[in-house]
C-alpha cells in the first residue's frame, strides 16, 4: 500500500460499527445525507460537525506512490501520464498508449518480415557510401531506360495467309510517276492487261502528262487500279497514232506504289522499291522488264484502325524486242503477281504490370548485388586490419 494514501473515517451509526477495510484514495463525493439542512416541518436535530472532507486532489503525477503501485511508465513517447484511477478522457488524451505498454507487442507483429534495426547497431563506412551512390546512379539510369521503352510504341509484325482487304472488290490501287526525258508526250501511253481478259490500250483516266526539256521529254503521272490476278501494265508508244522511227525509252522512276501510302517511321518496308530507279544510261531502243512480287500489308495502329498497303520485291532485265514486221518497239513493262502471304504490323505498348515488374527487378537486384559487394569489401578490410594488428604485436 502506498505510504501517502489518505484514510478517510466513515461515520458509525447506532447499529453498525466501522469495520476496518482497505484504505482508499480521497475522492470528490457529495456530502452525506446527515449533513444536509433539515427541511421545513421536520424537527431539527442537534447540529453535528461533519468530519473534514479532503479537497479533490489534482491528477496524481508519475512520481507519486499510486503511479509506482500501478507501474505505469512515467514517460511514453515524450508524454507523462497519471495512473489509471485519475485518468479522465477530457484531461488525459492519450490513455491508450499507457494501456498498450502493459499489453506488450501486438500479436500480428510476429508476421513482420521487415524487422527494424536500431541505428545505434549499424556502422557507416566510406566504402559503403561510395557503393550506395554508384548503386543509386545505376538504378536511375536503368529506370530512365525502361521508362523510355515503356513510353515508346512498339511495332510487332506477323505473317498469315489471307486476303486482308476483302472490301476492295478485288482491286488494287496503283500510283505511277515516271519521267522519259527523250520521248514526246504525244507518244507516251499506258496499257493494262491481265489474266482476267482485261486489255486496255492508252489508259487516260486519272493520268497527267507534263512536258520536259522544252517539250522534248515527258513526265507521266497516273492513278489507276488493277485486278488481284497476275498481269502487267506498261508504258509504251502503242497507243500513239503514228509510231516513231527510233523511240528512246530511257527513264527515271520516281514512284511506284500499291494501295494506301504508309508514312510510319518504325516500318521500313519495300513500299516503293522502284523509287529512284535510273535507266538514263541504258540502250535507248531497249525494253525494260520489271518483275514484281506484290505482298499484301496491313498496318494497325493503337486505336485499332487498319490501313491496307502492298509491298513488293522487284527483279529487272533489259533486252531489245522486235515486232513481227522486224521493227524495234521498246516499252517499259511492269509484270506483277500477288503473294498469298500477308504481313501485318501492329502497334503495341508495353503493359504496365511488365514495367512495374522490371523496375522491381532492377531495384532489388541492384541493391542485392551492391550489398554483397559491400559486405565482401567490409569483411576483407576488417580481416586486413586484424592482420596488421597481429604484425604490430
Amino acid at each position: 500500500m502506498p505510504r501517502h494514501a489518505l484514510r478517510v473515517p466513515r461515520p458509525a451509526s447506532d447499529h453498525t460499527q466501522s469495520q476496518p477495510g482497505p484504505r482508499r484514495a480521497p475522492s470528490c463525493s457529495p456530502p452525506p445525507p446527515w449533513a444536509k439542512p433539515p427541511t421545513s416541518g421536520q424537527p431539527s436535530l442537534p447540529s453535528v460537525e461533519p468530519p473534514p472532507q479532503p479537497a479533490c486532489p489534482p491528477a496524481v503525477g508519475p512520481h507519486t506512490a499510486q503511479a509506482r503501485v500501478l507501474r505505469c511508465p512515467p514517460l511514453i513517447l515524450g508524454h507523462r501520464f497519471a495512473p489509471f484511477s485519475s485518468w479522465e478522457p477530457r484531461r488525459h488524451p492519450f490513455p491508450a498508449l499507457c494501456r498498450a505498454s502493459f499489453r506488450g507487442p501486438h500479436p500480428t507483429d510476429r508476421f513482420d518480415i521487415y524487422r527494424k534495426v536500431p541505428k545505434d547497431l549499424t556502422q557507416p563506412t566510406y566504402t559503403g557510401a561510395i557503393i550506395s551512390i554508384c548503386c543509386c546512379l545505376f538504378i536511375l539510369f536503368l529506370f530512365l531506360s525502361e521508362l523510355t521503352g515503356f513510353i515508346t510504341t512498339e511495332v510487332v509484325n506477323e505473317l498469315y495467309v489471307d486476303d486482308p482487304d476483302k472490301d476492295s472488290g478485288g482491286k488494287i490501287d496503283v500510283s505511277l510517276n515516271i519521267s522519259l526525258p527523250n520521248l514526246h508526250c504525244e507518244l507516251v501511253g499506258l496499257d493494262i492487261q491481265d489474266e482476267m481478259g482485261r486489255h486496255e490500250v492508252g489508259h487516260i483516266d486519272n493520268s497527267m502528262k507534263i512536258p520536259l526539256n522544252n517539250g522534248v521529254g515527258c513526265r507521266f503521272e497516273g492513278q489507276f487500279s488493277i485486278n488481284k490476278v497476275p498481269g502487267n501494265f506498261h508504258v509504251s508508244t502503242h497507243s500513239a497514232t503514228a509510231q516513231p522511227q527510233n523511240p528512246d525509252m530511257t527513264h527515271i522512276i520516281h514512284k511506284l506504289s500499291f494501295g494506301d501510302t504508309l508514312q510510319v517511321q518504325n516500318v521500313h518496308g519495300a513500299f516503293n522499291a522502284l523509287g529512284g530507279a535510273d535507266r538514263l544510261t541504258s540502250n535507248p531502243l531497249a525494253s525494260h522488264d520489271y518483275i514484281l512480287k506484290i505482298v499484301p500489308t496491313v498496318y494497325e495502329d493503337k486505336s485499332g484502325k487498319q490501313r491496307y498497303s502492298y509491298q513488293y520485291t522487284v527483279a529487272n532485265k533489259e533486252y531489245v524486242a522486235y515486232s513481227h514486221t522486224g521493227r524495234i518497239i521498246p516499252a517499259i513493262w511492269f509484270r506483277y503477281d500477288l503473294s498469298p502471304i500477308t504481313v501485318k504490323y501492329t502497334e503495341r505498348r508495353q503493359p504496365l504490370y511488365r514495367f512495374i515488374t522490371t523496375i522491381c527487378a532492377i531495384i532489388g537486384g541492384t541493391f542485392t548485388v551492391a550489398g554483397i559487394l559491400d559486405s565482401c569489401i567490409f569483411t576483407a578490410s576488417e580481416a586486413w586490419k586484424k592482420i596488421q594488428l597481429g604484425k604490430m604485436h
